[in-house]
């Protein structure tokens, strides 16, 4: 499951890729338009222009920008930058991979077999689509299909 944190970093960066190349979007726009805490999406800029995703200038015209054309930024490097990895478990991730506790050898868990496989289609999905892609309309909630 994708964290708040990161869900708010994807709003974030799509408002600024909307925005992109001229635009510039101060904090308490992007936090208003998107429903994001202003706090939390201080903590969020700063760690995006860390990265290299964000540009901020101070002063009366300032704001913030995307630093790198919205073609240039997918969709699993922003989950990769706030969650650490696309894996579900510790034990299938590629950059950060951990052993799991209380589970089998890794070489004879079906679990993590699965889970490797998982991890390599999300990754094919995120790391294929950027922000420069039109995402369409949402599909109404349905309670039935629950």
């Amino acid at each position: 499951m994708l964290s708040q944190k990161t869900r708010y970093t994807i709003r974030a960066l799509q408002h600024l890729a909307d925005l992109y190349p001229e635009g510039r979007a101060q904090m308490g726009e992007i936090a208003e338009a998107q429903n994001i805490p202003a706090k939390f999406l201080t903590v969020i800029l700063s760690e995006m222009a860390r990265a290299g995703i964000v540009l901020s200038q101070r002063g009366r015209d300032g704001g913030y920008q995307l630093a790198l054309h919205p073609v240039d930024i997918r969709y699993g490097d922003i989950v990769r930058i706030t969650r650490g990895s696309l894996a579900l478990v510790p034990c299938a991730s590629r950059y950060a991979h951990e052993k799991c506790d209380h589970c089998l050898p890794e070489s004879e868990c079906r679990l993590r077999a699965l889970m490797l496989k998982v991890r390599d289609e999300t990754a094919a999905i995120l790391d294929s689509i950027t922000l420069a892609d039109p995402i369409e309309g949402v599909p109404e909630f349905i309670e039935d299909q629950l």
